[in-house]
């Protein structure tokens, strides 16, 4: 999912740089929203994983 991440803010900073402005914002929400879940999957998947494994 990061790597999705990194892919729109690229597309974002090349769409930028060519003067197309709502292609920039759209994708660059996309980013932002995608680092959102990704940041959370991976906080949950932190807290979680080591209950698992400490066996409570």
């Amino acid at each position: 999912m990061l790597r999705w991440t990194v892919t729109f803010l690229i597309i974002a900073i090349i769409a930028a740089v060519f003067g197309f402005g709502g292609i920039a914002a759209g994708a660059a929400q996309i980013a932002k929203i995608l680092f959102f879940i990704f940041l959370v999957l991976f906080l949950l998947s932190l807290i979680f994983g080591r209950s698992a494994k400490s066996g409570i």
